[in-house]
C-alpha cells in the first residue's frame, strides 16, 4: 500500500474517533422513568410551594401504602390478644423486642438531630429522641409488672424479623436527607400508635393490668402534639435543598414494610424464653 494511502486512512480514522468522543452520550438520568406528577427532584421556588409539595407527597405515600397499613392493623396477633388467647410470655416478648428497638432508635434519632442543623429538624428529631428516652423506663416498668427486670430484657434473643425496623431507622440516620427521614416517620408513626393503643386496651380490659402498668403502650398510643406540622416543615426544608420525592416514597415504603415485619414477628414464638412470673389466665 502506498504511503499517501496509509496517511489518508490514518486521517479518516482520527476523524471518526474524534466524532465519537465529541458526540453527546445518552443522558441516563434524564432517560430514567420520572414521576411527572411530583417533578421528582425539582426544587420548589419558595417555602409555601415546598410545603404544598410536601403535603402532596405525604398524601400520595399514604394512598400508596394503604394496603400495607391495613395488613399492619389486621395482623392475627392483635386479634388474638384482644380475644385473650395469647400467653403473657408472648405479650412480654413485645416489650423484649422493643427493648432492643428503643435503644437503637434512641441512638439513631440523636444522630439525626446532630446531622440536620436547621431548627425544624432539631426540634423534630430531637423531640423523637427525647421520647425514646422517656419510653425506656416505662417499658422496664411494664416488664416489672410481669416479673421481668432489665437483665431479663437484655438477655432475651430477639427475632431477626422483629429487628428489621430499627435497622432501617439506623440506615436513615446515617444516609438519608431531611425529606426522606421526615416523610418516612410521618407516615409510619400513626399506625404503630394505633396498634399500641389496641394492645394497651386489651391488656387492661382482657388481662387485668392497671392503666399505670401499661403506661408504656399508652405513651406510644397518644399522637405527638404538632408532629405532622413539624414534619411537613422538615420535609419542605429538604425539598428546597433539592431532595428527590421518589427517594422519600421508597424509604417510606421500606420502613412501613419493616413495621409489618415487627407485628408479624411478635405473633411467632419468642426468640428465647422469658421468665414471666405474673399469673393471669386470659
Amino acid at each position: 500500500m502506498k504511503l499517501n494511502t496509509l496517511f489518508k486512512i490514518f486521517c479518516v480514522t482520527l476523524i471518526l474517533i474524534g466524532t465519537n468522543l465529541t458526540s453527546p452520550l445518552p443522558n441516563v438520568a434524564n432517560s430514567a422513568p420520572q414521576d411527572t406528577s411530583f417533578g421528582v427532584c425539582a426544587t420548589p421556588q419558595n417555602l409555601p410551594a415546598a410545603r404544598e409539595k410536601a403535603r402532596q407527597l405525604i398524601d400520595h405515600i399514604r394512598a400508596d401504602l394503604a394496603t400495607v397499613e391495613d395488613q399492619i392493623r389486621n395482623v392475627p396477633f392483635l386479634a388474638r390478644v384482644e380475644a385473650g388467647t395469647v400467653s403473657l410470655e408472648q405479650i412480654a416478648s413485645v416489650a423484649a423486642e422493643q427493648y432492643n428497638i428503643i435503644r437503637s432508635d434512641w441512638s439513631s434519632f440523636a444522630q439525626m438531630t446532630a446531622r440536620f442543623n436547621d431548627s425544624q429538624s432539631r426540634q423534630l428529631f430531637g423531640g423523637i429522641a427525647s421520647g425514646e428516652a422517656i419510653a425506656l423506663p416505662l417499658l422496664i416498668d411494664f416488664a416489672s409488672s410481669v416479673g421481668l427486670d432489665e437483665e431479663d430484657l437484655a438477655a432475651y434473643e430477639p427475632r431477626p424479623k422483629g429487628q428489621t425496623y430499627p435497622s432501617r431507622v439506623a440506615w436513615i440516620a446515617a444516609n438519608a436527607n431531611r425529606t426522606i427521614a421526615g416523610a418516612s416517620f410521618l407516615v409510619n408513626f400513626p399506625v404503630f400508635g394505633e396498634n399500641m393503643g389496641r394492645l394497651r386496651d386489651a391488656l387492661v380490659n382482657v388481662y387485668g393490668f392497671s392503666p399505670e402498668e401499661v403506661a408504656f403502650f399508652s405513651f406510644f398510643a397518644e399522637p405527638i402534639p404538632g408532629f405532622e406540622e413539624n414534619s411537613i416543615e422538615v420535609i419542605a426544608a429538604g425539598l428546597q435543598r433539592g431532595a428527590c420525592l421518589t427517594e422519600a416514597q421508597r424509604s417510606a415504603r421500606l420502613l412501613q414494610s419493616y413495621e409489618l415485619d415487627f407485628w408479624q414477628a411478635v405473633g411467632e414464638p419468642p426468640g428465647s424464653s422469658l421468665p414471666v412470673l405474673r399469673q393471669v389466665t386470659p
